[in-house]
């Protein structure tokens, strides 16, 4: 099973609840109160556990839940040079939350050297078996772009970058260092969460970007163009799947909007393996843009909600896969959870036992429409 690939019929984003020892564990280093040596311990055996479960949830991919991390996508920024953070006094606007993350910014040229992710996959990949493979999740190079030149950023980042380019060329060189690390580590399977189409997707993108409709136009052919320049050299049998949501922070969203003005750019050009992609709601629009996805690439629909905790309707869920196989074959679609259950420590309302019932609930119609 070492040598399958993601994605599978019945697969996951990557995130997991934290347990309450680990978040009380990372509480107390931010604290003084442990040393780093003592925090790995109880990492290590959370995820250890966390890995176990899902196994016997009888998934064939396995990840750290990201259990290292504060968020989903600082903490692997915070993994190059260039790159500070301080504790944040407005956050990040949700809807109807603002997520308390540490203001993220440029203080340098950006570069990497060997980048902490690695470590973290190698210790996953210890526990591969005939059954699992390892995936570890990072964001992608889209994500790491826009946190830098979003409007609120842009002054402190011409400091650095006079111009885009040359920070697109920068970033992309970075993910290029990072992905032959893990590739030499025995990393085969890398997934991009990326929610910076989220944010193009809105009604009010022009707005947010601070910019006409020709400029958002420019945004996304650069947001393709530093995505596709990440990936150039890549080894052939490593595959790069990419996750794409609309935010996820304690069971919030911060925008919404079809994936139909993203699908000439995101899936008709963007040279990754499959899709993970947000369809939980009306938030995401239809189906039809689907009929975009260039060559033979999958796509796993995001159905089953990690927002909220009642499960949805097993025939309902069923019907909305043949919907989407109008657009695309079924035999190139699979199903997961919408996003992960945790993108960033707090995670989302619900419990480990919702969470496990969810997944078990994504298995279940899976096995029943891919016989």
């Amino acid at each position: 099973m070492s040598k399958a690939t993601t994605p599978f019929r019945y697969d996951h984003v990557g995130s997991f609840l934290r347990p309450a020892e680990l978040k009380r564990a990372r509480a107390d280093f931010q604290n003084g109160k442990i040393e780093a040596a003592e925090l790995k311990v109880i990492e290590d055996l959370a995820i250890q556990a966390l890995i176990a479960k899902q196994k016997a949830a009888g998934y064939h991919v396995i990840t750290d839940g990201e259990f290292r991390r504060a968020a989903w996508h600082f903490d692997f920024m915070w993994g190059f040079h260039g790159v500070g953070h301080s504790p944040t006094e407005k956050g990040l606007p949700f809807h109807g939350e603002a997520a308390m993350l540490d203001d993220t910014y440029l203080t340098g040229e950006v570069c990497v050297d060997t980048h902490p992710f690695v470590e973290h996959f190698k210790f996953v990949k210890g526990f591969e078996d005939e059954n699992t493979v390892a995936k570890l999740t990072i964001p992608a190079p889209a994500q790491f772009l826009e946190q830098m030149i979003m409007p609120f950023a842009m002054q402190n980042t011409r400091q650095y970058y006079p111009n885009t380019e040359r920070l697109l060329e920068d970033v992309a060189a970075g993910y290029r260092k990072v992905i032959a690390d893990l590739y030499s580590e025995g990393c085969r399977n890398l997934q991009f969460d990326d929610c910076s189409w989220g944010m193009l997707v809105d009604p009010r993108a022009c707005l947010i970007f601070d910019t006409d409709e020709k400029g958002l136009e420019a945004i996304k052919e650069q947001m393709l163009t530093v995505n596709n320049l990440a990936l150039e050299g890549k080894p052939d049998d490593m595959i790069v799947n990419t996750h794409v949501c609309r935010g996820n922070f304690h069971s919030t969203y911060a925008s919404s909007g079809s994936y139909d003005s993203v699908a000439k750019t995101l899936l008709a050009r963007e040279n990754v393996n499959a899709y993970y992609l947000e369809f939980d709601d009306a938030r995401s629009g239809g189906f039809e843009p689907l009929a975009a996805v260039s060559s033979e690439k999958k796509v796993v629909l995001g159905l089953i909600t990690t927002k909220r905790p009642e499960l949805e309707d097993k025939e309902a869920v069923i019907a909305r896969i043949h919907e989407a196989a109008r657009y695309i074959p079924l035999d190139r679609l699979c199903l997961s959870p919408q996003c992960g259950f945790a993108s960033c420590e707090v995670g989302n309302k619900l419990t480990e036992t919702q969470q496990w019932a969810k997944l078990a609930l994504v298995k279940e119609i899976a096995e029943e429409i891919w016989k």
